[in-house]
């Protein structure tokens, strides 16, 4: 099993590696066509290159497409998107907090064909594996400092990408006030993504909208369920509402929950137990390094206040 996803991995980072260069190539001939047509000078490293300029006349007929294009023919998500509804793992770090398994309870409602797992006492290159075996698409983590939701990681399987969000202001479905009780559709919902202009926003929404079936393949579970996805300035606010139609073109929404920010700090190729992998995106070091410092500070001050109230408990 360990030989065969090794070989797997390479195979994939093997095509990976000629899908960038088929890239790179199709972006110079794309450049070389439009300076040919317009008359417009070429870039020296381009008009240099004799075996782009030999090859041109064979290379007509293919699509001009940019680099991002061409890895988007092959990405680690192309070979089942759409196909077959996406089949997410949802668990927690081990010995979760009961907050923690509430919090798990509602990221697995709030995925309609997710399944939810107690971790006991595994460890993450097992878990990973277990997950690989059963055909799953999704590992997602969640982690906790005291009893309070601190972390996301979603890991794509079984070759990666894996992304990081730290959590903040985390509001479970019974805390929200005013919001819709009783049981929870797990109907498809509509997903609403805003504010994700930039490349490495598309590359979020990509990671964030492969976590729920397409609506297109449901017939029977189109529901009114609607989750929303709002980057404002690199904070993403997540909202999950149901909506009632009360006229021709007005509708009623009611907010169901889990309310929560979500924060990128890194995106690594590989799968969450590959720490060796290569760094997509991270988040700047000082930003991460200022945020340990300062939870770090609060702790330490919470310890001096502990034990001054203990040693004043025992002079009494």
């Amino acid at each position: 099993m360990i030989r065969r996803q090794a070989r797997q991995r390479r195979d994939y980072l093997y095509r990976r590696a000629l899908t960038l260069r088929d890239a790179e190539i199709a972006e110079k001939r794309a450049k070389l066509k439009s300076s040919l047509a317009t008359g417009k000078p070429l870039d020296p490293n381009i008009a240099n290159d004799k075996e782009l300029r030999k090859d041109y006349k064979y290379d007509e007929s293919k699509a001009d497409r940019t680099t991002q294009e061409e890895l988007d023919l092959d990405d680690e998500y192309s070979y089942l998107s759409g196909v077959v509804d996406p089949r997410v793992l949802v668990t927690t770090s081990r010995d979760p907090s009961s907050r923690l398994g509430s919090f798990a309870k509602e990221i697995r409602l709030l995925l309609p064909t997710a399944i939810r797992l107690n971790r006991g006492n595994l460890i993450l290159p097992n878990l990973v594996g277990s997950a690989k075996a059963s055909g799953l698409s999704d590992v997602i983590l969640l982690h906790e400092h005291r009893g309070t939701p601190t972390a996301l990681t979603i890991s794509h399987l079984p070759h990666g990408p894996t992304a990081s969000f730290s959590l903040h202001n985390v509001v479970l479905r019974h805390d929200i006030p005013n919001a819709s009780r009783g049981t929870v559709s797990e109907s498809y919902p509509h997903l609403i993504f805003e504010g994700f202009t930039t490349p490495l926003g598309n590359r979020v929404v990509k990671i964030l909208q492969h976590l729920f079936p397409p609506r297109e393949s449901a017939s029977t579970k189109l529901g009114s369920r609607i989750v929303t996805f709002k980057n404002i300035e690199d904070a993403i606010e997540v909202r999950h509402h149901v909506f009632v139609k009360t006229g021709y073109q007005s509708v009623e929404l009611a907010e169901v929950g889990p309310r929560m920010t979500m924060r990128l700090f890194e995106i690594r190729q590989g799968t969450a137990e590959n720490k060796e992998g290569d760094v997509e995106w991270r988040l700047s070091g000082g930003v991460q390094w200022l945020a340990v410092a300062l939870v770090m500070e609060r702790d330490t001050q919470e310890c001096i206040k502990m034990n001054q109230i203990s040693s004043g408990v025992e002079m009494a």
